[in-house]
């Protein structure tokens, strides 16, 4: 018996130390929530174990699980723009959800980890943000690899934008977002999904999303050449104050100020006001301000509400696109004009509302609402005396609108083994009501000569998507199928009884994309899927074949990176769209010009020779070709076929910071049978600040710094001059900004 109670006793010894110890020996599994400072999840972070050699990534409620660790294994924990942690496991880390908070922190190259995803892309381009800040709203944009813009009317329009063979117009063929809320407007006054973004203030972005194709099932209208989402900051690392001042009587102002700022409440506004008299023989007038303000709240069960507020407005003058002849003749100078008369004014007031909440069973929720109310008013001369030799062909263009909705996304990621597999699931509405929607003939902007077009325009999408992510191993596969219901209503007020017409439309559209990551030095991907753009609610009640034509897409790419500092990507993508758009403006119709077929390669290049020099270069190349026009008739006017850009750029060099950066786009056809050449060009900026201290520093600027004679916007338009006895049909452009020059002094406290 007495041997038996010792050998009981032993036993119960045994048992206690293998308790004790077995953690040090089994393998077990890492968990937790990885979350910013104001309590938001942050998705596609990294947490190595650097023992071990494996690692793993957050999902969109910042939860990770790291299988196969043990007490004492080194792990490191990194994020696009936070700072690194460092942790050593222990007993208490292992099979508990473990709260990592991350800290704000310069942008690097080197904390780009090629891993199983869709979009490590948008963390180059958040590189390059933070590498080299836009100066201008206009500048944005440029930021997406191989999108080109162009301006031509003064400053105060939307910008012409390119990309991968498109002529977008204003963004016919492109989804811009910012902070959830859409900007493209459909049925616009001036033009199908015509997209300003003046009302965005440069200094307020955090980070750029952007994707090409369409590929993305929560992505719908105009996502066909791509999509490009902005995401505002949440808090301010510190308040800015600064004034610039340029040539061509440039003056800009910019506040930006924290007003709370407590552990669970943040706020700041901030405000931007430009002035410029424009590099024109015509005063350009131009004014715009803008005020922009932002409210965060962090809730203790992890759930974050965030209020946006904006308000914009803008004036301008313009003299608008010349004939070249004008120009060779001497009739005009280069910045002279036909018909100074054009310009207009443009206000846009919104509301924001954000609700994101992660729950514990890996289910993660956003709720997006938002209202604004836009007013539009523009006049232009494209053909000058051709349809009225008296009085000109001066064009009024005008609109009041109100827009609202609601998204809804709802994810939720379950983990096997080595395999996850993240659903998400989404619905939304947007409404657009458009009252006296106007195109009319006028005199001076004062006289209205006859009403072309009068009436009120009433558009409405509801959509609901599903996509599902399947990760395994070094494989990534995801699904995804989208539902768009479209009402069009359109009151034409110019008929002898005024008429309310009424159409709609359901379209499905669905995506399949997959990657295959051996390791974290280089991803292979394919990219496919259908997508669509709108009709103008005017247009299709004309002809109801063409209320929702689609695209078909696909993309072959790879990402390398084959050491620390060096990035290099490249894609062979082709598109094939169901309807090709053109905008005719003096008309108030989007007219259609078939079936087309685009195919291109992209290519890009980011290198950071250390933590102050840093090189990007991105080639485009874009073959464009209509496919129900004849042989040699078959040219896309004004589609892009090659493009450069890049720079160098210097960061906390000493007390220095800058660099040089420029563009390149290459001759297009600017007619159908390529008679007529749009030329191309190559322009060159240059940036450099200079810190006096820790809070004040110096800021010049140089753009076109080689005063290149460049068309920064061209048409073949068919006009005829006073005096001329027929018409002409050729080249008419807007000169793009000659040498010049900005200072400024920046204040941060």
């Amino acid at each position: 018996m007495k041997g038996k109670r010792i050998f009981k006793k032993q036993g119960l010894l045994m048992q206690v130390f293998l308790l004790c110890v077995w953690p040090m020996f089994c393998q077990t599994s890492f968990s937790g929530k990885i979350m910013d400072d104001m309590g938001k999840p942050i998705s596609e972070a990294y947490v190595v174990n650097k023992t071990r050699k494996i690692f793993c990534y957050s999902n969109v409620s910042g939860k990770f699980k790291l299988e196969d660790t043990k007490i004492g294994d080194s792990l490191e924990v990194g994020a696009l723009g936070y700072k690194k942690e460092l942790i050593l496991v222990t007993n208490k880390t292992l099979n508990t959800d473990f709260l990592i908070v991350m800290s704000e922190d310069t942008y690097q190259l080197k904390e780009v980890i090629v891993r199983p995803t869709l979009n490590i892309l948008n963390e180059v381009v958040d590189v390059d943000l933070a590498m080299t800040p836009v100066k201008s709203s206009q500048e944005i944009l440029r930021k997406v690899p191989g999108l080109f813009i162009g301006q031509h009317a003064g400053g105060g329009k939307a910008e012409q934008m390119f990309l991968r063979g498109f002529d977008l117009d204003h963004g016919t063929d492109i989804s811009i977002n910012v902070d959830g809320m859409p900007v493209n407007m459909v049925s616009h006054a001036h033009g199908q999904g015509y997209a300003d973004l003046h009302f965005l203030i440069p200094e307020s972005i955090k980070s750029v999303d952007f994707g090409k194709g369409p590929y993305y099932a929560e992505k719908g209208n105009f996502n066909t050449a791509g999509y490009v989402d902005f995401e505002t900051k949440t808090i301010l690392n510190k308040n800015v104050a600064e004034i610039q001042l340029g040539s061509f009587g440039l003056k800009r102002g910019l506040g930006m100020f924290n007003v709370l700022n407590t552990s669970n409440d943040k706020a700041y506004i901030a405000s931007e006001i430009i002035t410029s008299e424009g590099y024109f023989e015509s005063p350009q007038d131009f004014e715009r301000i803008n005020l922009f303000g932002k409210y965060n709240h962090l809730f203790s069960s992890s759930s974050r509400l965030t209020i946006a507020a904006n308000h914009f407005q803008s004036t301008w003058n313009a003299s608008g696109q010349i004939p070249e002849r004008a120009v060779a003749s001497g009739l005009i100078g280069r910045f002279g004009s036909i018909d100074d008369t054009e310009g207009g004014t443009t206000s846009r007031t919104s509301i924001n509302l954000g609700f994101s909440k992660a729950f514990e069973n890996d289910i993660a929720l956003k709720l997006a609402a938002f209202t604004s109310n836009y007013q539009f008013q523009l006049f232009s001369n494209f053909t000058f005396f051709l349809n009225d030799p008296v009085n000109g062909d001066q064009i009024k263009q005008e609109e009041n609108r109100f827009v609202s909705g609601l998204n809804l996304n709802l994810s939720k990621t379950i983990y096997l083994e080595d395999k996850s597999l993240t659903v998400t699931t989404g619905t939304g509405l947007r409404n657009d009501r458009i009252k006296d929607n106007e195109l009319s003939r006028t005199l001076n902007r004062n006289t209205t000569l006859q009403n072309i077009q009068l009436g009120n325009v009433s558009e409405r999408n509801a959509y609901a998507f599903l996509s599902g992510k399947f990760k395994w191993n070094r494989w990534l596969v995801n699904l995804g199928l989208r539902l768009d219901r479209f009402t069009f209503e359109y009151s034409d007020f110019l008929q002898n009884s005024p008429t309310n017409e009424k159409t709609g439309d359901v379209l499905f559209t669905p995506k399949f994309n997959m990657a295959y990551t051996p390791n974290n030095r280089i991803q292979f991907y394919l990219k496919s899927g259908v997508g669509f753009h709108s009709n103008d609610t005017r247009t299709i009640l004309q002809n109801t074949d063409q209320k929702l034509p689609k695209s078909y897409g696909a993309d072959i790419g790879i990402i390398w990176k084959p050491i620390e500092g060096l990035l290099f990507n490249a894609a062979l993508w082709t598109l094939h769209s169901d309807q090709e758009f053109v905008y005719v403006g003096d008309e108030g119709i989007v007219e259609p010009n078939g079936k087309s077929a685009r195919y291109g390669v992209d290519l890009g290049l980011r290198s950071q020779i250390n933590e102050h020099v840093f090189l990007y270069a991105d080639v485009t190349y874009s073959h464009a070709r209509s496919l129900e026009a004849e042989e040699g008739m078959d040219y896309i006017p004004l589609a892009p076929g090659f493009t450069l850009s890049g720079g160098l750029q210097l960061s906390k060099m000493k007390n220095f910071s800058g660099g040089l950066t420029y563009r390149y786009l290459g001759n297009r056809p600017a007619n159908e049978d390529f008679s007529i050449t749009a030329n191309g060009y190559f322009v060159t900026d240059m940036s450099l600040n200079y810190a006096v201290n820790n809070n004040i520093s110096l800021i010049f600027g140089i753009e076109n710094m080689f005063n290149a004679k460049w068309k920064e916007a061209q048409f073949v338009t068919n006009s005829r001059l006073a005096g001329e006895e027929r018409s002409v049909e050729e080249i008419h452009f807007t000169p793009g900004t000659p040498f010049s020059v900005r200072t400024g002094l920046r204040y941060v406290f």
